[in-house]
């Protein structure tokens, strides 16, 4: 049984679909339109359901509003094994029956990449993230999310009390975000000391070499077959009680939750994943004084940088966004949430809801 949740911003739209000759089963949730249309990515894993589809459909409302963005938030689900071999038939099937959904704008993310939002644009015309080859600024080549995470890492680290140069950084997700963040953390002086994936964790207090984990990665299927003196090699969750500065969980929703916010060592998490971490633990982290950046302020570079393409903006005026919005937004919302003393994500959430709410009293349902 669905336990969809309706409030006063949605969602607008919920959709069931199914193909048995495609091998489709799939949700799509609008969540809200007023800014203009809902820009979400294509989630794609096994049963995936329409309640984990709504909240993060949610988040991406959030997430476009506080970031300027002219449009609402939606996202999509479809229940398949990443790998699996008929997987263009099946986007195929979805963007077919989704070629009418002109309120949905959909994107890449997990499970999915910039061929699948070819497949879905050579179909609809309307897809995010498109390939190079097809006028697209290809979010997972481009690091956009990352990008994004490192330049809130800049200003976040300030009201954490936590020098970038030399910071100690875990990972959890070495996916196409994960390595992103990790590059360009790099490049701003921190120091990669964990990184996880489905495999497993590799840890080195010293700090991983970068290129030789992603070759590993690459060759391997996974972190675990980095090989290097001093390396620790654990199971995936272990990286988040991995002591660093900084952790990042960008990988899946509720990684960080009640059972084991107690053993987090960082002093700053940077929510590369959507909502990885639960409300509860929110709150146990902010009662240990430490500092978690909201998941709809921290990863919203790909969502920036997918409207950037939708308004046929150049790669550099992308990153210019990404950079200027995630700043502003980080410390408005570090600012607010200490000012008035509040959980960061509430702080983000009331500043996103203002703006929704104002262009809701002109929305025409």
């Amino acid at each position: 049984m669905c336990n969809i949740k309706y409030d006063e911003l949605g969602p607008v739209k919920v959709l069931h679909l199914h193909s048995s000759k495609a091998g489709l089963d799939a949700f799509v949730v609008v969540d809200n339109v007023a800014l203009g249309p809902a820009v979400g990515g294509v989630r794609v894993r096994p049963r995936v359901g329409v309640e984990e589809v709504q909240r993060l459909a949610r988040t991406m409302t959030l997430k476009n509003s506080i970031a300027g963005l002219p449009h609402g938030g939606g996202k999509a689900g479809i229940s398949l094994d990443p790998s699996s071999p008929e997987k263009k038939k099946v986007f195929q099937a979805f963007a077919a029956l989704t070629e009418s959904l002109n309120e949905y704008i959909p994107g890449p993310d997990m499970g999915s990449d910039e061929e699948c939002m070819a497949w879905i644009y050579e179909e609809t015309g309307r897809a995010v993230g498109l390939p190079e080859r097809m006028g697209g600024l290809p979010l997972d080549k481009l690091g956009a999310t990352g990008f994004g995470l490192a330049e809130c890492a800049e200003v976040a680290c300030r009201h954490a009390g936590i020098r970038l140069e030399g910071a100690k950084v875990a990972i959890h997700g070495f996916g196409s975000v994960g390595k992103a963040v990790a590059r360009f953390m790099a490049l701003k002086g921190a120091v990669i000391v964990g990184a996880a994936d489905i495999g497993g964790t590799v840890y080195d207090p010293a700090g991983l070499d970068l290129e030789a984990l992603g070759l590993a990665k690459e060759k391997t299927g996974s972190v675990n077959g980095y090989q290097a003196s001093g390396v620790v090699r654990q199971k995936p969750w272990e990286v988040l009680a991995a002591p660093c500065d900084i952790l990042i969980p960008a990988a899946t929703a509720d990684v960080i939750n009640i059972e084991n916010v107690s053993s987090v060592k960082a002093r700053l998490v940077l929510q590369g994943a959507n909502l990885p971490v639960t409300r509860q633990a929110e709150e146990e982290l902010h009662r240990r004084g430490v500092l978690s950046v909201p998941d709809f302020i921290a990863n919203a570079g790909g969502v920036i940088m997918a409207a950037m393409e939708y308004a046929k903006k150049e790669k550099d005026e992308a990153f210019k966004a990404i950079s200027r919005k995630i700043r502003e937004n980080t410390e408005m919302v570090l600012q607010k949430a200490k000012a008035e003393g509040m959980l960061p994500v509430k702080a983000a959430t009331e500043l996103a809801l203002g703006r929704i709410r104002e262009a809701m009293k002109t929305a025409p349902f």
